[in-house]
């Protein structure tokens, strides 16, 4: 493959001085494509001539070829890539013409505006080298099989993007993280795909290049080569969506299964439910551009996609998670799995209350998380920070019913003898099989954890304390009323005037200050309403942990906005019951913990019981910390001590 990749990426040397470096793929990427349908095509030629010599309807030719071949695709022109160099003069017209002549369901060269990529070959003196070299290269799939075809779009990707700083990332997923993906999602349902006449549906909303979808495919024939399994796809990347379609034509799958969009603001399979969902969404790119569609749609509640709540427009992963868990067919009709690759923010990003936070609690308490595993570092080519494979499920065994499973396979990796990019570890059949047993071992050990789905939730209670204020009209204090905009209808001068005739009193109690505040107000001809009179009052005043607590006209204590505080009260604390459902549970743990962690801390604190909210969240790292103490002091010592002898030896030698 290595050697096929170089050959492939080897003719862009014939472009170099017209075309820049950025502009290599759209011309490689399309050629490609173009051989390896002209070499599928290649055998059956002849047969397909015959085939529909005198039918006028393509939706006839198109029935006839298939059912003789097996191909969704054909071409009527006489041209062949080989036969097209037989006629330099006239290679231009004929290649557009030989292009032109597919059936409809190649569409993928206008997505690389492939009749300017061929003029301009042309003008530049470069097309007859160019199609020259790729007769060189065998593509039929006895040769290149899909997998590795796929393999090749892939590099080509990654090589074009390191050469003009793009990010290949976000058109393909690593395949030892795609195989890891689809071994994990078929993990539960290996038998059943093993049984006679099986029938299956994949799915992916991000689908760029196909290569989650085909690894679905080689995994579940590998399985069951009589299975009979129906690939679908969206891409919003024009240049993504051309590969991938072309992909799945070369291996007889219906290329009207892939569709061109945006997933998140215009789904293209409505309404459509699937037995395996995979996706690899773009981490940290942010949904402005869906974001009328998307909100649109979350006003329908769970009629739609995003019923459970929206997350921050920064980042939609969130959204392709909920739109995948849209898309797994229900239980009743046998139930979905999804297998997702997302980085570490959809785990704890949003507190409670917020609509990321909403979105995991209403996967949670669905039931639809199964597991959750991490991946090694450096595992991606664009970028090298911790991500997750999420598995949903809507029909869980039995012993997974309110369970979720973690898994640590960070460390599960092995080292490549050259990085890629971003990429210096892969997951190799060893370690991918080291997970896989850990999922199917569903037991608690040093790289697995078992939890409750309610571990991951908890009470978000706001602490409130009093506000104590000493009041004293000095200088300072008053220049700060001169300046506040809330009381710019007052006469400032006349009010300043009146405060001063407090001279050096200080009053640690609210309802006293203003008892004598009404009579110097009064003598001065001062009037305030109630509102000006907080205002007034808040600004004299400065905390004083020594002065009385100022209450409201129903003698409640008022909080002191600087004082106040959160704290997060996990359910299940201290053995009380793991719900927020439960009548009276709430109050009752509410109550117990400040009783036990607050109060004896600060004795006038309270809960504002009208704040509190539920949140949930996944601190994966926490639960998989293992704590490494400190080297000793004397083997420091002894390490600075052969440090600075190496120093002063230098030293000597640079003096000598």
């Amino acid at each position: 493959m290595s050697k096929l990749s170089s050959f492939v990426w080897g003719i862009a040397d014939q472009l170099r001085g017209p075309y820049q470096q950025h502009e290599y793929g759209s011309v490689i990427l399309p050629m490609t494509i173009l051989r390896r349908l002209d070499a599928i095509l290649e055998p059956h030629r002849e047969q397909i001539a015959s085939l529909i010599d005198g039918v006028d309807s393509e939706m006839r030719q198109a029935s006839l070829v298939r059912q003789a071949t097996g191909l969704r695709f054909y071409n009527t022109s006489k041209f062949t890539l080989t036969g097209l160099l037989q006629d330099p003069d006239g290679l231009q017209a004929n290649l557009v013409e030989y292009v032109h002549s597919f059936s409809s369901a190649i569409d993928v060269f206008d997505r690389f505006k492939f009749d300017e990529v061929v003029a301009k070959l042309a003008e530049k003196d470069r097309l007859y080298l160019v199609v020259e070299r790729f007769t060189k290269v065998d593509l039929h799939p006895d040769v290149i099989s899909n997998s590795d075809m796929g393999d090749l779009f892939e590099d080509l990707i990654r090589r074009f993007a390191e050469a003009s700083n793009a990010t290949a990332g976000d058109h393909f997923t690593p395949r030892d993280a795609v195989r890891l993906v689809v071994d994990l999602i078929f993990a539960e349902d290996n038998e059943a795909i093993g049984e006679k006449g099986a029938v299956r549906t994949v799915y992916d909303p991000t689908a760029g290049t196909g290569g989650m979808l085909s690894l679905a495919e080689e995994h579940l024939l590998g399985q069951n080569p009589d299975a009979r399994l129906t690939l679908y796809g969206q891409e919003i990347n024009d240049q993504s969506y051309a590969i991938c379609k072309s992909d799945l034509l070369a291996k007889g799958q219906n290329p009207d299964n892939i569709k061109l969009g945006d997933t998140l603001s215009d789904d293209q399979f409505p309404g459509q439910t699937f037995d395996y969902c995979l996706a690899n969404p773009p981490y940290g790119v942010d949904w402005k551009a869906s974001e009328k569609a998307v909100k649109d749609e979350h006003k329908r509640g769970f009629a739609g996609r995003f019923g459970p709540g929206l997350p921050g427009v920064g980042d939609g992963q969130m959204l392709f998670l909920l739109h995948l868990a849209s898309k797994m067919r229900p239980a009743s009709q046998g139930g979905g799995r999804v297998g997702v690759v997302m980085n570490g923010s959809p785990l704890f990003n949003g507190g409670a209350g917020s609509g990321q936070s909403e979105i995991r609690r209403w996967l949670l308490e669905k039931d639809l998380v199964e597991a959750i595993v991490a991946l090694p570092a450096d595992m991606f080519y664009n970028t090298g920070i911790s991500t997750y494979v999420w598995v949903l499920d809507n029909t869980k065994s039995p012993e997974r019913a309110g369970k979720v499973q973690l898994i640590d396979g960070s460390g599960r990796s092995s080292k490549m003898r050259k990085s890629l990019g971003s990429k210096r570890v892969e997951i190799s059949d060893v370690d991918r099989k080291a997970i896989l047993a850990d999922y199917a071992a569903f037991e608690t050990g040093e790289t697995s954890k078992i939890f409750d789905t309610q571990d991951f939730g908890y009470w978000t209670i706001t602490v409130e304390r009093p506000l104590r204020l000493r009041f004293a009209c000095t200088p300072e204090r008053v220049a700060l009323v001169r300046d506040e905009p809330k009381l710019k209808a007052v006469d400032r001068d006349r009010l300043a005037d009146a405060l001063a005739t407090f001279g050096e009193s200080v009053y640690l109690n609210r309802d006293a200050f203003m008892k004598d505040l009404g009579k110097h107000l009064g003598s001065n001809g001062v009037a305030l309403t109630t509102p000006q009179r907080r205002t007034l009052w808040l600004t004299i005043g400065e905390r004083d942990e020594t002065a009385d607590e100022i209450r409201d006209a129903k003698g409640n204590p008022e909080p002191d906005p600087k004082l106040r505080d959160t704290e997060n009260i996990p359910f299940g604390w201290n053995g009380t019951p793991k719900t927020a459902d439960a009548d009276g549970t709430e109050q009752a743990v509410i109550d117990a913990y400040m009783e036990t962690e607050v109060l004896p801390h600060v004795p006038d604190a309270w809960v504002d019981r009208t704040k509190t909210k539920v949140g949930y969240e996944i601190p994966f790292t926490r639960h998989f910390y293992r704590y490494v103490p400190p080297r000793p002091l004397e083997e420091i010592d002894r390490d600075l001590d052969v440090l600075v002898g190496e120093i002063l030896e230098l030293l000597r030698e640079v003096e000598a």
